[in-house]
């Protein structure tokens, strides 16, 4: 039996599983860390972190599975996306990794906008956006030079993580599409792109297709792994582009929804899609030669988790004594609750807003709260936020002539039957689970499989490794319910535009 191994570089934890060739988990380990935010918006993390919690699980993972980690044959990677990493020359890290949720760099969009203009949707598919690379390596040249003058390489999460498992500097594409420095319709670092905006393109790695090998397992990281040195690691993807695949999203008109601690609403496409609006993203595909269109809600499971830390300590301490995850009493309560909860909205911008609202600028709202409102009905707001946010997306993919009648859902919201009850109703189709649920990971094993040779290309790894599991309708009674708060949702951000720009400027 041939195994592969997928390790995926969240922004609560990573986690890495292994796989055998037919796509079945064999074992699996995960590992937290801190989320640093020094400043209101600001989000980081300690590279420091990713490397112990990669090095920890793959170990783990490797001693449970029992196995001769020569039966290994490919690694693959899947990381949270925009992430900058800055190395010296020595190859050490020269500060705390700028993370996707960030939102420091308005200044900075506006300086690109003003360096590149146009040429940034042009060439990148994307308009410029806090949230993404370019903008975070501008903050840092423009506010940090220090380190600035001392950066020699720039890399993505994952990409270090390649980095400390085989000494090579390497990118690949569905990721690297994320700094908005990829000429995305040709799949390549843009030198005009980098030289409008003052960015060395020599800092940036080699860029690889997804399922391309980028280098070997070192001797140094086989010692604290466990790994057999000279194992081959893929060019691997961004988490969303993984977590296609792991849902087998490989071909034109397949689509889903992630709720993790963003929300995604991803759909694959044969061809470069730019919305001149820039209410949606594109990226390059994992799969060669295609590309993905993408909307994200910042805040979707991290609101969930957000209201779980501040008010359900009582769920947390019942669920423990009761030995269930609290998420599971979470939803109970929330069940009990009508849809609408009783004319209680949730704006799930705790993070500022990406789809369909471009604005660092947006916060959380609670809207129509009164003395009737119980924690129940905060809670059940809060997931038709969500919901609400993730339709958002959807509706701007059928402007756009975007297929979405095959949906998938997956990440640690699609786990809840309410949840994807929601989105059923919400976007009028079927959304269904498939039977692995390791996602992102599977899907850097997907790549690995066919860097290690077991398949011939993506889409074939998917169908072999990818089954199906639950389904769920949407119901048409419950649909129209949901359609009347969806509607007046809709009203609620125009009308509180300019008041958030005043809130951030107090």
């Amino acid at each position: 039996m041939k195994y592969l191994l997928g390790i995926d570089c969240g922004t609560s934890g990573t986690k890495t599983v292994l796989f055998d060739e037919r796509g079945n988990a064999v074992s699996s380990a995960s590992a937290s860390y801190p989320l640093y935010q020094p400043q209101n918006g600001y989000a980081e993390q300690d590279a420091a972190d990713w490397k112990s919690a990669m090095l920890e699980t793959v170990a783990q993972v490797i001693a449970k599975s029992g196995i001769d980690s020569a039966a290994i044959c490919g690694i693959g990677l899947s990381g949270q996306m925009h992430g900058l990493v800055m190395l010296g020359s020595d190859g050490n890290v020269l500060r705390k990794a700028i993370i996707w949720c960030d939102q420091r760099t308005g200044r900075q969009v506006e300086k690109m906008n003003a360096l590149a203009g146009d040429k940034i949707a042009q060439i990148s598919a994307n308009p410029a956006l806090t949230g993404w690379t370019a903008a975070k390596i501008l903050w840092v040249k423009d506010n940090e030079p220090h380190i600035f003058e001392k950066c020699r390489h720039i890399l993505l999460p994952k990409d270090y993580l390649r980095y400390v498992l085989t000494g090579e500097l390497a990118a690949e594409v569905s990721d690297a599409s994320g700094m908005q420095l990829l000429d995305v319709k040709n799949r390549c670092w843009s030198g005009e792109l980098c030289s409008l905006l003052g960015i060395d393109k020599g800092l940036l790695a080699p860029v690889y297709e997804s399922c391309e090998v980028t280098g070997r397992v070192t001797r140094q990281a086989a010692e604290l792994t466990g790994l057999k040195e000279g194992t081959i690691v893929v060019g691997g993807a961004g988490d969303n582009a993984a977590a296609a695949l792991g849902t087998g999203v490989c071909r034109q008109g397949k689509a889903f929804t992630t709720i993790g601690t963003s929300g995604v609403v991803f759909a694959h496409t044969d061809k470069p899609l730019i919305d001149p609006k820039g209410r949606i993203h594109t990226c390059c595909a994992a799969v060669p030669d295609s590309w993905h269109v993408m909307g994200v809600t910042q805040a979707a499971g991290l609101s969930l988790k957000w209201f779980r830390d501040n008010f359900c300590g009582a769920e947390k301490e019942a669920a423990a004594q009761l030995g269930i995850d609290e998420y599971e009493l979470m939803n109970r309560e929330a069940e009990s609750v009508p849809i609408g909860s009783e004319r209680l909205l949730y704006l799930p911008y705790l993070m500022g807003e990406r789809t369909p609202h471009l604005d660092a600028y947006a916060r959380g709202v609670f809207f129509g709260l009164s003395a009737l409102h119980t924690k129940k009905h905060m809670l059940r707001a809060v997931m038709e936020g969500v919901a609400f946010s993730l339709r958002d997306c959807v509706e701007i993919f059928r402007q756009t002539g975007v297929d979405i009648s095959d949906m998938a859902a997956c990440g640690g919201g699609a786990a809840s039957p309410l949840w994807r009850s929601m989105l059923a109703d919400l976007y009028g189709c079927e959304v269904k689970t498939v039977a692995n649920k390791e996602g992102p990971a599977l899907g850097a094993a997907i790549l690995a499989s066919v860097g290690a040779g077991i398949y011939s290309g993506v889409e074939q790894a998917c169908d072999a490794l990818v089954k199906p599991d639950k389904v769920c309708a949407p119901d048409s009674d419950r649909a129209g319910e949901y359609e009347k708060y969806y509607q007046l949702y809709t009203k609620l951000y125009p009308s509180m535009k300019e008041s958030f720009a005043e809130l951030a400027a107090l």
